[in-house]
């Protein structure tokens, strides 16, 4: 008998990454993932000749080798639990099934997201393989990649579908208009088309909304704050985001009422990055706003990161990843609380309640974080008033 990650799909997710890099892609870029599908093999032939019966929740619904010696069980889950996987498959031996959820999200989302809404489910009385069993899948911020992990998803027939960004909750809400989706990071969900009203959404879409333009104007004073003489500032964003357009309205604004050269830099995808950071050093801004969320800077967080301490520009965000990643400052919705909330809409669901009758929220906990280690590198000292005010300071 044997248990473990089936190797077949770690070569074609291999295959993947291959084309990634053809395509100018940087290894330092791509995040490594781990196995998402397993397999139980069983030898009935061994079996036999030692004598044992193998019991039928272990052997339901295999694909047998040519041979037909072998029981091969493909496990789908992220963590390979053999009991989670037995009593999944349990229908066949009369045994107890734990509901089913998956969790959709692109490459970008930090590990740490789903951690958070196992914290949330938990809170709620959920068990991971015990009450409850998690499909992840990560659609790496592409769309054909996104599409096709949404279609496996559906083909799951699971309970509840959880996205992470606007573009995933659509290429779920392509494949199904009847299983649930809670979004747990989305932008603008009436503008999208996900729901009708944040108050009746109306159809299978859910969940919360992180648009916050009212703190465009707030993350630009804090900039000034800690930039001495500030006058041009570049905002790198993605006018593909629906709710961009807000942001990015609300950020030009503020900036007009503080006087400051406001220069707009768009990036849709990750190859458009090369291209804005040249634009950034060519018309001289001596800061950088970045806007969120957004799948593809959010996946790119790092060479962002990276490109504002090698150029000595200050930078903002709207996320706290972004610190993580070594940049300056974020000011915005508290990640880890959009997550947990998101178990709340997956527990009312599985209780019976419909998305289109429940509430599409807005963020309630905001964050300012600040990176001493990157203001260090930048030669700037953080105002203490801005270091009291902080939710975190990162030395």
């Amino acid at each position: 008998m044997s248990y473990g990650s089936n190797l077949s799909a770690g070569h074609r997710r291999a295959a993947y990454f291959v084309d990634k890099i053809l395509k100018g892609a940087k290894p330092a870029d791509l995040p490594v993932e781990q196995p998402t599908k397993f397999e139980l093999v069983i030898n009935l032939k061994t079996a036999k000749a030692l004598g044992l019966t193998i019991r039928s929740r272990f052997a339901c619904a295999p694909t047998r080798s040519s041979s037909d010696e072998a029981a091969h069980i493909p496990v789908r889950a992220h963590a390979g639990d053999l009991d989670s996987a037995a009593r999944r498959r349990g229908a066949a031996s009369g045994e107890a099934s734990p509901n089913r959820r998956s969790l959709c999200e692109h490459s970008g989302c930090d590990v740490a997201s789903p951690r958070w809404l196992r914290q949330g489910l938990r809170e709620h009385g959920y068990v991971e393989g015990q009450h409850i069993i998690l499909e992840r899948r990560y659609g790496q911020a592409e769309t054909e990649r996104m599409s096709d992990v949404a279609s496996e998803l559906v083909r799951l027939k699971v309970d509840v579908l959880v996205a992470a960004t606007d573009p995933a909750t659509a290429a779920l809400r392509q494949q199904t208009q009847t299983i649930p989706i809670v979004m747990a990071n989305g932008t603008d969900p009436v503008g999208t088309g996900f729901v009708a009203s944040l108050a009746r959404p109306g159809g299978n879409v859910t969940g919360l909304s992180a648009l916050s333009p009212e703190l465009s104007g707030k993350r630009l004073g804090l900039l000034r704050e800690v930039v001495p003489g500030l006058s041009r500032v570049a905002i790198i964003w993605n006018p593909d985001v629906r709710g961009a357009l807000f942001d990015y309205k609300e950020t030009e604004t503020a900036a007009r009422s503080m006087r400051l050269q406001l220069q707009s830099v768009e990036v849709s995808r990750s190859e458009d990055l090369d291209r804005a950071f040249s634009a950034v050093t060519n018309q001289r801004a001596q800061a950088l706003i970045v806007q969120t969320p957004n799948p593809v800077l959010f996946a790119n967080r790092s060479q962002i990161a990276s490109f504002a301490q090698r150029t000595r520009r200050p930078s903002m965000y709207g996320q706290k990843e972004f610190a993580d990643a070594g940049g300056l400052i974020t000011y915005g919705p508290n990640t880890a609380d959009l997550w947990r909330r998101a178990a709340t809409y997956v527990d009312k669901i599985l209780k019976g309640a419909k998305p289109a009758d429940l509430p599409v929220e807005q963020p309630t906990t905001f964050e300012l974080v600040v990176n001493l280690k990157t203001a260090k590198a930048l030669g700037l000292t953080i105002p203490q008033t801005l270091l009291l005010q902080a939710d975190q300071v990162i030395e």
